[in-house]
């Protein structure tokens, strides 16, 4: 063979076994990660709610009564301490009266919305620098509108 065939013969070899090479099947590619699950949603808040409501003459510096008592002096600031819990936002009101005859005369209203993240203790007081009548009076405590409490007390 001559130079010529056997460049011709070995160039031939190169493209047989180029051609009559199979490919590999093709792969799909691999199925993706099953994904997180998504995060489930945080529960919504419970909401408010009250629970222990107490009377009294003082009360300390986490606003809950120091001093309970349901008989005050004309002169007394007189208290009421409401303990909540839950998150959210509420309005917590307090209405006084003074109760005579069968009758009942308003003596201050207050409302104060709070914003509590768990446990807390808001606090309404009233008080009369020349004194209150002697006689029979009320607190009457809601949270949203909702009675919470009713507390009766005398000043003599």
């Amino acid at each position: 063979m001559s130079k010529k065939s056997l460049c011709v013969f070995s160039a031939s070899l190169i493209l047989l076994a180029a051609c009559g090479r199979t490919e590999e099947p093709k792969t799909a590619p691999p199925a993706p990660a099953p994904s997180e699950p998504a995060p489930a949603a945080a529960p919504a808040p419970a909401g408010v709610s009250a629970g222990t409501v107490e009377l009294g003459k003082a009360i300390g510096p986490d606003k809950r009564v120091t001093t309970p008592a349901e008989s005050f002096a004309k002169g007394d600031t007189i208290y009421v301490s409401i303990d909540t819990t839950g998150a959210g936002t509420g309005v917590l009101k307090a209405r006084w009266t003074f109760q005579k005859g069968g009758q009942a005369t308003v003596v201050k209203e207050d409302t104060q919305t709070i914003m509590p993240t768990g446990p807390a203790t808001s606090e309404f007081h009233i008080s009369k620098p020349d004194g209150w009548p002697p006689g029979e009076y009320m607190v009457e405590v809601t949270l949203d509108d909702k009675p919470v409490a009713v507390k009766h007390f005398t000043v003599k």
